[in-house]
């Protein structure tokens, strides 16, 4: 089986990208990413970063956008998205104490459902990343799941940060084949470089076979032993002596 693309997410060396943004997408182009996941543009706009992405034959696997921005009006974020040729807008995070309950889930789900649809409409695709609070359980279900339930799969996708899972006491690869194709993205992460922490990676890769429908592989780092650049170089060479990259 081909290994999937990999991406970094950027927020893993935003230090640099603030600095520097096409001096480090050139680095991780070297390194051997095909792609990377923005969380902002660090120095530039959009529409230069599209211009840095595409000099070194980067591609921009997905965007991490605020959900202030997503209440918003959506038509500058279509015209960015277009800029980086890119088809997934992710909604990153939210406070984890607005997940009291599953109603509450149920809640966002449904208007992450409507902005979903609103983006779709314009050829493109939202989707949910997750921290440990989505995970949480009530009801017999994770936050995560209620807040899906809540929308149809058309609207709203899912990209799952094994890590989290992990952190809030799931077992990551049995969360991936409840979500299955839900989840068209996925954060590796650990609690460190990929390899250097608890998460049972082997099992991840197994349900990603299985789910057969992820498209993109992407790595995000934290917590360093390095500085930024190469923890990141360090996780991608990683995932390559898998046989995943």
């Amino acid at each position: 089986m081909r290994p999937l693309p990999v991406s970094v997410q950027l927020w893993s060396v935003r230090d640099h990208v603030a600095k520097d943004f096409a001096g480090t997408v050139a680095q991780l182009a070297r390194f051997g990413f095909q792609g990377v996941e923005t969380a902002g543009y660090g120095n530039l706009d959009a529409v230069a970063a599209a211009a840095a992405l595409k000099a070194v034959g980067l591609r921009c696997s997905g965007m991490h956008v605020k959900i202030d921005t997503l209440r918003g009006n959506l038509t500058p974020l279509v015209a960015e998205a277009r800029h980086l040729e890119c088809r997934h807008l992710i909604c990153p995070w939210m406070p984890k104490e607005i997940f009291v309950n599953a109603a509450a889930a149920s809640a966002l789900g449904r208007e992450l459902a409507d902005i979903g649809a609103r983006l779709r409409a314009q050829g493109l695709q939202l989707h949910y990343h997750n921290h440990d609070g989505e995970i949480a359980v009530h009801d017999s279900q994770t936050i995560f799941e209620h807040l899906l339930a809540a929308a149809a799969p058309e609207f709203l996708g899912a990209e799952v940060d094994v890590y989290w899972v992990k952190f809030a006491g799931q077992d990551p690869a049995h969360f991936l084949r409840r979500l299955g194709a839900r989840c068209r993205l996925i954060h590796l992460k650990d609690q460190a470089e990929l390899g250097t922490g608890p998460v049972d990676f082997p099992a991840i890769f197994a349900a990603i076979d299985s789910i057969g429908v992820i498209e993109w592989q992407v790595i995000e780092v934290e917590h360093y032993n390095h500085d930024p650049l190469e923890s990141v170089r360090l996780s991608l060479a990683q995932l390559k002596k898998w046989g995943r990259a």
